[in-house]
């Protein structure tokens, strides 16, 4: 008998226990819920807060460049070095990012996926203490060290977040779960905005204190997260400890409701037998991954081509054009990061009944409608006095259908569509080819609303447009399957689709399509 069938039969009454007590679980309970918010506060919500908080003080911080350059040189600095160096600290969160999430899924492999988030609020302390220090030093450079710091906390944290959550999630929960993340991120850039108000802490002088509030959800996870259970899947299959594991499990689903989530790593555990970790460049190599990867780089790559980005840059144009007045156009804003974080909500509620496939593919299909109602009332903003009125309606409704799709489903997909060896080198790589895609956006964006106006949503109405067609053709609904089960008929897609194309029935697609 080998390894793997004394395995098998060893827990072949735990299988029937499963089958018995299978359906029980339908909701999440209190410590499922305490963990993803202590993974979410010092997770991705900073990566959320820290996009939208440095937009408030942009003034205040310039005025000290300013000042700092006449202390030092005694002479003003000149348009240009102060657009340079404002644009470095606002940009080289995106870098940070990179960094960070190009060592998320190593560090998440070597200290678990629970001790990489605890490891990860350093950056955030220190970036922190940098950025306040930086007016009473007199010392700018520190706002670009702390904004780099800030930066790698944000890539690592969206790195290994909805990693942790997908594997802590029961099978019939993931994919409300897995949203905790979008849910943070939206809760973040509302938050950040709403602090950056001028009845809070939006006024000149408290600028400092602005910049260093990222340590607030830092100490909280520090706080909280310790006495939250490391992910069951990291214990079992990469640590081989199975004491650890079972208490881990009890902690997370209860006495009675955990051994479902058992069965389903036994069975991951048995298929990644003397199989290490992959690294990043394995991935590309493995011709089973080909599917699974070129998808995550694909949603990783619109999820910031989409026009999101766009839109958030005329909501003030189209704004100031509906008549609301030039100091209130904040609030307004606010408006639209409520709205988001709305609608990440509800992809939470939905998302576990109408399944992860469905909310992309419309996500992206109504994105690229309001794409051409957006360009039409931009274009004819002049001819009546009700079009701005429409333009608005047609700015929020695509933040409404970014939210519902595209910008919370991406991650959940990258934790389903791999397995626990390849997983953390998927999230490398497709949190890479987001910070990029965010570094080159944010690079090249203004000369492409420069050169197009109004009609560069028609660019982004091509990407969203193949993205859903994509989407429909390729993957499969993942919706309260196991790991293995998703990996099982994507293989069996891909042999058949090479079945037909030679003629005949492949022997690997029917031996893919049986169930586990």
């Amino acid at each position: 008998m080998t390894k793997e069938n004394e395995l098998l039969s060893e827990y072949e009454p735990l299988i029937r226990e499963t089958k018995a007590t299978e359906g029980r679980i339908g909701y999440p309970n209190a410590a499922l819920v305490l963990v993803v918010c202590a993974a979410g506060l010092g997770g991705t919500f900073q990566y959320g807060y820290n996009i939208s908080v440095i937009n408030a003080p942009t003034k205040s911080v310039q005025n000290f460049i300013n000042q700092t350059w006449l202390e030092r040189y005694e002479t003003d600095i000149s348009e240009q070095m102060l657009t340079l160096l404002w644009s470095v600290i606002v940009s080289i969160f995106t870098l940070g990012g990179l960094i960070g999430v190009s060592v998320g899924g190593t560090l998440a492999i070597k200290f678990g996926r629970k001790g990489a988030l605890l490891l990860n609020n350093t950056f955030a302390l220190l970036a922190a203490l940098l950025m306040g220090l930086s007016y009473p030093t007199g010392l700018y450079e520190l706002l670009i060290a702390g904004r780099l710091l800030i930066g790698i906390n944000a890539g690592i944290g969206i790195c290994v977040q909805p990693m942790y959550l997908g594997e802590i999630a029961p099978r019939a929960l993931r994919g409300a779960m897995a949203m905790g993340t979008s849910i943070f991120i939206t809760g973040g850039i509302l938050t950040g905005q709403v602090i950056g108000l001028n009845e809070l802490l939006g006024r000149e002088e408290y600028w400092p204190v602005l910049l260093s509030t990222p340590c607030i959800p830092a100490v909280l996870q520090l706080f909280i997260l310790p006495w939250c259970p490391e992910s069951p899947r990291y214990l079992l299959i990469d640590k081989g400890n199975d004491i650890a594991c079972r208490k881990a499990l009890r902690q997370l689903h209860g006495t009675r409701n955990y051994h479902e989530e058992r069965e389903d790593m036994e069975k991951e555990r048995i298929s990644a037998l003397g199989i290490k970790p992959m690294k990043p460049w394995e991935i590309f190599r493995d011709p089973s991954l080909r599917w699974q990867i070129a998808t995550i780089i694909l949603l990783n790559c619109a999820q910031q081509l989409n026009g999101i980005n766009a839109i958030y840059f005329y909501a003030d144009y189209v704004f100031d054009q509906a008549g609301i007045p030039p100091n209130k156009i904040s609030y307004v804003t606010v408006g639209t990061g409520a709205c988001e974080c709305l609608t990440a909500l509800t992809c939470g509620v939905l998302i576990e009944s109408l399944g992860r496939r469905a909310l992309i593919i419309w996500g992206y299909s109504l994105m690229t409608l309001w794409c051409i109602s957006l360009t039409l009332t931009l274009t004819f903003q002049e001819a009546d006095p009700w079009m701005p009125y429409l333009s608005m309606i047609c700015v929020f409704a695509f933040i409404l259908s970014f939210g519902l799709g595209p910008g919370g489903v991406t991650n959940i997909l990258t934790a389903e569509l791999f397995t626990q060896t390849s997983r953390p080198a998927a999230y490398m790589i497709g949190g890479s080819v987001n910070w990029l895609s965010f570094f080159i956006v944010g690079l090249v964006f203004p000369f492409i609303v420069n050169g197009l106006q109004q009609y560069c949503f028609l660019v982004f109405l091509v990407v969203c447009c193949l993205v859903a067609v994509y989407i429909f053709f390729v993957v499969p609904e993942t919706k309260n399957k196991t790991f293995l089960e998703i990996q099982v008929e994507i293989q069996a897609r891909k042999f058949r689709k090479q079945s037909k194309s030679e003629g005949g029935n492949s022997p690997a697609a029917t031996l893919l399509s049986t169930p586990l």
